[in-house]
Parts: structure tokens; sequence; C-alpha cells
């Protein structure tokens, strides 16, 4: 059967060499599956080698890891450790600054408060002494709407200026003329009739002008400043101005600065109606002024009346300078003569000096001759100052038209040359 020739397509294949060849071919498929095998078993061979070198090489680093783990478990609990007692340091240096911080918010707190409570208690004192303010306030408005009140207020304070700057004897308060009249206060002026001075406090027009909002309330509250003040100015100048017996000019005294600057800004024609009157409208300010004029008058008044007194005192200490400078100068001479006395006292005690030193070493020869040229030489020094002397003593006398010159020794009866004597003694 396998004898007859195949014939595929053009091909004719013998069927013995077909099955040689598929012999052939599965024999070389077992081989190359025996090689396959082989090559397989090898190299799971190597693999397990590989991998159980592997393992071993794990188990090494392992191992390692395992001391590493160890240690870093060592090291993280001695970081936990210090981490823990470091946090616990921080803790309580923080609630150490924390209790030391409520201490001192504490003892701030407390001394605030304290200020506090003493700045309640100063301004409670200050409300107080405002309340006090405002009644005072209130009473002043009382006393300034009260025309009599207000004219004592102005009177008060005139008088007040006035006592402070002149003596007693220069004013006198509510004095009465010849005409029955009596004028707030007549300052007295040496050589002079008295000056009045007369307190006025015309409030109801300026505070009328103050108060008004349109033109014709400013009208009507000027026409009522003129009014008063022209009104005053009028009685002063016809009841106090009296010829002979006051100056011929007098003083209305207004007691507030403002209504006198208002005046000279806003009615310079009462202003000059006064001056027409001979009445001069003066502040506070000009009082005190024209009084330390008046203080300056009467000092003046009294150096004059002085003036001869300290004349004759002054001729009296030009006597007692001149008698001062003779007797001086008399003194200066008792020193001079004091003086030539005490050099003779000096040269009579240097000799006995001497002489007791020639005594003790017995140097007695040539001892006459000696003390005769000694002797010589200090007749002769002597004579030679007192001449120098007396010169000296007459360029040094001052003029004594009066008193003559005192040469004589002094009353004690003390000698006028000791060293005459002493020589005589020798």
């Amino acid at each position: 059967m396998f004898q007859e020739p195949i014939q595929i397509g053009g091909t004719v294949i013998d069927p013995a060499a077909a099955v040689l060849v598929l012999a052939a071919a599965g024999v070389l498929c077992l081989a190359i599956l025996l090689i396959v095998a082989i090559v397989n078993l090898t190299s799971r061979s190597r693999e397990a080698d590989s991998r159980t070198a592997e393992a071993s090489h794990l188990q090494a680093e392992l191992a390692k890891l395992e001391g590493r783990l160890q240690t870093v478990a060592e090291i993280t609990v001695t970081r936990q450790s210090e981490l823990g007692r470091a946090v616990n340091d921080r803790l309580d240096k923080v609630s150490h600054h924390l209790g030391q911080n409520l201490t001192e918010t504490s003892r701030k707190t407390t001394d605030s408060l304290s200020k506090l409570a003493e700045r309640l208690a100063v301004i409670d004192s200050a409300q107080k002494n405002i309340t006090e303010l405002s009644s005072n306030v209130v009473g002043l408005q009382q006393i300034l709407a009260n025309k009599q009140a207000r004219g004592a207020f102005g009177q008060g304070r005139m008088e007040a200026i006035i006592e402070d700057g002149l003596p007693t004897n220069a004013y006198s308060f509510q004095a009465t003329l010849s005409n029955a009249k009596r004028p707030d206060c007549l300052i007295k002026i040496p050589g002079a009739p008295p000056l009045v001075v007369d307190a006025k406090f015309p409030l109801e027009g300026f505070e009328a002008l103050r108060l008004a909002r349109d033109d014709a309330a400013k009208k009507s509250a000027a026409q009522q400043v003129r009014q008063h003040i022209g009104h005053h100015i009028v009685a002063i100048g016809e009841r106090y101005l009296l010829p002979g017996e006051t100056q011929d000019q007098a003083l209305m005294f207004v007691p507030s600065e403002s209504i006198y600057a208002d005046l000279h800004e806003h009615f310079a024609d009462l202003l000059q109606k006064a001056h027409r009157t001979r009445v001069v409208i003066v502040s506070p300010n000009m009082l005190m002024l024209a009084v330390q004029t008046m203080q300056a008058i009467l000092k003046d008044v009294r150096m004059r009346e002085q003036a001869g007194l300290i004349q004759r005192e002054v001729a009296h200490l030009i006597g007692d300078v001149g008698r001062l400078r003779e007797r001086v100068h008399d003194l200066q001479r008792h020193f001079g003569h004091a003086n030539q006395d005490i050099e003779r006292i000096l040269t009579s005690s240097e000799k006995i000096s001497n002489r007791g030193r020639r005594i003790e070493t017995l140097d007695f020869e040539g001892e006459a001759p000696q003390a005769a040229e000694k002797k010589a030489v200090e007749q002769k020094a002597v004579a030679q100052k007192s001449a120098n002397a007396k010169p000296a003593a007459r360029k040094t006398k001052p003029a004594k038209p009066k008193t003559p010159a005192r040469t004589k020794p002094a009353a004690n009866g003390a000698p006028k040359n000791p060293q005459g004597e002493l020589l005589a003694g020798e």
C-alpha cells in the first residue's frame, strides 16, 4: 500500500521517503523537546539557585534591617524620651511665664483700676466744682441782673484796685462834696483838688446787643447803650466836676474789659461826648495804670518835701567823712612813729646780744674803740632815718583847717624815745 507513489499536484512523492522524512521529523521534534526540557531544567535549577541566593541575601538583608529597625526603635525611644522631657520643660517654662504674665497682668489691672478709681474721684470732684461753678455763675447772673448789686460789684472792684495801689491817706470813699453829692471815690492830689472816680456798670444794653439777631434789634440795643452811657457821662459831669473843689476831669470806671473794648470799637461818638464833658472812661487795667501814675506823683511829692532834710543829712555825712579822713591820717602818723621806735628797739636789742656774746667769750680787747665806732655809725643811721621820715610825714600830712595835728605821745606816759634811754643806760 505504501509502495505506490503519491502524486500531489505536479510533484510525485515516494511513500517510504515520506515515512522516513516523517520519522526524522519526529525524532527531530523529540530531540528538540528533549533539548527544551533540559534547558528548562537547567534554567529552573539556575533559578532555584538564584532564588536560594536571593533568599539568603534577603535573610541577610532582613537581619540587617532588623538590626537597623531595632536601632531605629532604640533611637526613637530615646528621642521620644528626650522629646517628652523637652516638651515637659517647655510646658513648665510656658506655665511659669504664663503664671508671671497673669500675675503681672493682674497687678497692672489692679493698678489701672486704682488709677481709674482715682481719676473717677478727680472727675467726681471736678463735677462737684463744675456744679458749684454753675451755681456761682447763676448767682453772678442774678447779681448782674440786679442794678444795685451790679453797681456794688463795680464799686467793689474799683475800691480793691485803689486800696492795693495807694496809701490810705491818699483817697476817700463816698466823700460828700459841697453840693451834697457823694462820688464813689476821691483821690487826693498834693497841691491840687482831688480827682473823682465813679463806677458804672451799664450791662443791659450790651447784653441786648449781644443777643440781637437782626439789624433792627442791634440798632435798638445800640441806641439803648448810647442812652445809658450818655446819661452816666452827663451825670458825672454835672454832679462831680466842681471848679476849685475837684479836678476839671473825672474818671468813669467800667469794671469789664469787654465792655470797654466794645465802647472803643463800636461807640466812638460816646467817647467823643465823654471827652467834651471832660470824663475819661477807664477799664480795670487803665485804672491800675492811673493809680500807678498817682503813686509815682505822691512819691515825687514826698521826695520834694524831704529834699531839704536829705541835703542836710548829706552835708553831715560829708563832714563825717572829712573827720574820718583826718583821723586816718593821724593814725598813719602814729604808725610811722611806732615803726621808728620799733626799729630803734631792734637796734638796741642787737647791740645787747652782741655785747652778751663778747662777755661770754671774754673778748674785751678793742672794746672801747669798737663801741665808739659802732655808736657813731648808729647815731648816723638814726639821724638819716629821722631825716627820711620827716619829709614823708610832711607829704602824707592832710590839710586840716579846723583840727590841729596831734604830734604828742599818748597820755599813758610812754617815753617818746625809748632807744635814747636804753643807750644812756649802756
